[in-house]
């Protein structure tokens, strides 16, 4: 089988699993959901990363020395619709990269990433990827059984917090803004300045 080393050589409109996904050579960033390629956003500006880094910072000094970790993108989460959990010998089709994930159950990790649905999902929206991520992969995580999953708005200053109820839907617990203080429902414990993340507003 030829190697893929460009974006080009792939049928934009075929199914792919993560055994090819994680044999492609090329450049471009790239997410599978449910088999099918989606392009990521081109690569972020100066304001999504200084907002990821400040969000990862506060995140890893509070989970440093607890069992759960923290992950910024790039990073490869192969997730599964839990109510048919994934078969001996079968693979997966759904590969995403969030901005920021807790996994609190480390049997998940391996050298390619996570194996499963993290607790606590943070995705930072911009103009390119709403769509994506307010309808696509909140119906995605829901459906994959993450716990908590929050859209950070930074144009708007605004945090979103989505926990999934006992029918595997989210809910809308809260929207942070101003000086608020962003508690997620999984770590109570845990009190992310907006005033901090949002110097600017």
């Amino acid at each position: 089988m030829a190697k893929i080393t460009r974006l080009s050589q792939l049928d934009m409109s075929a199914n792919y699993s993560y055994a090819d996904y994680s044999t492609w050579q090329f450049e471009d960033a790239v997410e599978l959901i449910r088999g099918r390629i989606s392009l990521m956003s081109p690569a972020p500006n100066v304001h999504h990363q200084r907002l990821s880094m400040n969000l990862s910072g506060q995140m890893f000094n509070f989970f440093h020395h607890r069992s759960c970790q923290v992950f910024a993108a790039p990073f490869d989460v192969r997730l599964y619709d839990r109510r048919n959990s994934v078969p001996v010998g079968k693979d997966v089709f759904t590969v995403v990269q969030p901005d920021i994930c807790v996994i609190c159950d480390l049997a998940k990790l391996d050298e390619q990433g996570c194996n499963g649905a993290p607790d606590w999902i943070i995705e930072i929206v911009s103009k390119s990827s709403s769509k994506k991520d307010t309808q696509i992969k909140h119906a995605l995580y829901a459906e994959s059984g993450v716990k908590e999953y929050w859209l950070v708005f930074p144009h708007e200053a605004i945090v979103e917090q989505f926990v999934l109820d006992e029918q595997d839907r989210y809910q809308l617990t809260r929207i942070f803004a101003g000086d608020d203080f962003a508690t997620p429902h999984l770590f109570p414990e845990l009190r992310i300045s907006l005033s901090e993340l949002f110097p600017d507003n």
